[in-house]
């Protein structure tokens, strides 16, 4: 193999994210900021900081994020009950369509990707992928943490 497994994985999800967005051009939502509000989804109530480690950016960088998609009326701050200091971030009833949307978007992203492999094929490729995905999440895992979030 002419290509080390890190690169083809590297290259293959910026391709992903190049097909993402141009698809999604019309709608505003770049594939950064699905991730956002997908975790928002997964998450409501996520604090800036835990979310800002998940999708791997800095701080700064998440917060001008959150506030377009809160000026877009896609997410709310609200403040946090146990520190008044922080924020726990939401998903707006506005949100949920697009997140539909997005979502249906990724569904063909991958259908695209995976064009002449059969079903067994795109399990394994999935199930060897979350194997690799789980391995490093171990590695980079807190000490005081059991599993990755």
């Amino acid at each position: 193999m002419s290509e080390t497994i890190g690169f083809l994985l590297n290259d293959t999800a910026r391709m992903f994210r190049r097909a993402f967005n141009a698809r999604t051009r019309d709608s505003g939502i770049t594939a950064l900021q699905s991730r956002v509000l997908t975790y928002l989804a997964r998450y409501p109530g996520i604090r800036q900081g835990p979310l800002a480690e998940l999708i791997e950016v800095e701080p700064i960088t998440l917060s001008r994020m959150i506030d377009r998609l809160e000026e877009s009326g896609l997410v709310e701050r609200r403040a946090d009950p146990t520190d008044r200091r922080a924020w726990q971030l939401h998903l707006t009833a506005q949100a949920e369509p697009l997140l539909d949307n997005l979502r249906q978007t990724a569904k063909a992203v991958v259908a695209e990707a995976t064009e002449g492999l059969s079903d067994a094929e795109r399990d394994e490729l999935a199930r060897l992928v979350e194997r690799v995905r789980t391995n490093l999440s171990r590695r980079m895992c807190p000490k005081n943490q059991k599993e990755p979030i």
